[in-house]
Order: C-alpha cells, then sequence, then structure tokens
C-alpha cells in the first residue's frame, strides 16, 4: 500500500479512546440482549464497501494482536487497509486463522464450522464474525424489513425473558435456511462455538454460542406477509 492509497483512507474516530468505548458498550449490550436492535452511532469514516455499523464495530473491537477474515469482496476493497491501518490487525487467508471475520451483504458466508470453535479447556479461541445483512426488525411487524426473502426467528436462551422475535433480512448466500441448521449445529458445541453479530447499515443484533434460533423460519412474501 503505497502513500498515495494511505492519503485515501477515511479517519477513524473522531476521538478514538471515547469512540471505541461507546462503540464497545453497543456490542456488548447487544451480546448480552440477543435479539435486541442496537443502534450503533460513530463518526469514522467508514471504507465504501461492507455496512458502516460493521467497520466500526471492528474498528473498536481489533487491535495489533487480533487475526481478520475479510469475505471477497471486502478483501478486494478499502476496507482491508482502513482496518489494517487504524487498528494494525493481521489479515488472514482462512477462515480458520481468523479471531474475526467480516462477511459483506452479496458474498457468500463460509459455513460456520470452517471458524475457529475454541476447545473445551479453551472457549474463549473461538471467533466473533460480523455479518451484514439488509435490514433487521424486532418483533412480529418486520416494518423495517421490506426484502422479498426476509425471514422471522424466534430466539431463546440466555439474556431473553422466554422468547424474543426478530427479522432479518438479506442473509448472506448460501441461504437464511442454511445458517439456522449451521447455527443449531454451533449452539449444541457450547461451550465451543462462534459468537456473531449481524450488522445492518447502523444497527446490529448480538447472538452470542448459547443463543437458540428456532429452525421454523417464515418466509415473508413479496406484499410482506410471513
Amino acid at each position: 500500500m503505497n502513500t498515495h492509497d494511505l492519503s485515501k483512507l477515511g479517519a477513524g474516530f473522531s476521538d478514538a479512546a471515547l469512540g471505541s468505548q461507546s462503540v464497545f458498550r453497543a456490542a456488548l449490550q447487544a451480546l448480552s440482549h440477543p435479539g435486541r436492535v442496537t443502534a450503533l452511532p460513530h463518526d469514522a469514516q467508514t471504507p465504501s464497501r461492507g455496512h458502516p455499523a460493521s467497520a466500526a464495530l471492528l474498528l473498536a473491537l481489533l487491535d495489533p494482536d487480533c487475526t481478520l477474515w475479510l469475505s471477497p469482496s471486502l478483501a478486494a476493497s478499502d476496507a482491508a487497509a482502513w482496518l489494517r491501518f487504524h487498528t494494525g490487525c493481521v489479515l488472514v487467508d482462512a477462515p480458520d486463522q481468523a479471531q474475526f471475520a467480516w462477511v459483506a451483504q452479496g458474498d457468500e458466508c463460509p459455513a460456520l464450522e470452517r471458524f475457529a470453535h475454541g476447545s473445551d479447556a479453551y472457549p474463549d479461541q473461538s471467533a466473533t464474525c460480523v455479518l451484514d445483512v439488509a435490514a433487521l426488525s424486532e418483533g412480529r411487524d418486520g416494518s423495517d424489513v421490506n426484502a422479498a426473502n426476509a425471514q422471522a426467528w424466534t430466539l431463546r436462551g440466555p439474556g431473553i425473558q422466554h422468547s424474543t422475535r426478530i427479522e432479518v433480512g438479506g442473509l448472506p448466500r448460501p441461504g437464511d435456511s442454511a445458517f439456522t441448521v449451521q447455527w443449531a449445529a454451533n449452539h449444541a458445541g457450547f461451550p465451543r462455538g462462534i459468537d456473531l453479530f449481524l450488522a445492518a447499515p447502523q444497527q446490529i443484533v448480538g447472538l452470542p454460542r448459547t443463543t437458540h434460533i428456532d429452525a421454523r423460519i417464515e418466509a415473508r412474501t413479496e406484499e410482506g406477509e410471513a
């Protein structure tokens, strides 16, 4: 990467410490309350590819000791240089080498089993994945999710009183139904397993490995009916 490339990169948080702390608190809130759509305000000049919420989240989470895998369109964009420059993270070529992963909307998501799941003795040595989606909405109305392929999920587990419902529009390929099957296997492997953030352009939802997703997915029609 040459000087000309560096000069074109957007800035990080205007106040690195306060910006990181604010985003980190939002991330903890999202993981503590799975299924809750959490706003992620920030002032970073995020890359042209990938959702701004995802970029800001990783800007707060990464440091020079972290390894990061990016989906193909992100790896070929300014997102790679932006995160490398601002965080010092190490970019890796394979999902199983990464402590963190970011998959852009429209890119294929590797099978979840390909990411590091840690071990029974060291479950913390697992990956945290960020998946860009078109939209997120709590409850049943789906007012913020207008995509024809939106999916309605019922979530249960720690941090959720009884159950909660979210709608997700536009999960990365190979498809939403395949994702829920893979997530069931991830959940069953506890204490091993990945933790995950779904990210709309300005919002995130946390899905820790302890969260169960009801496999009875309801596809929305083009008219928006479940």
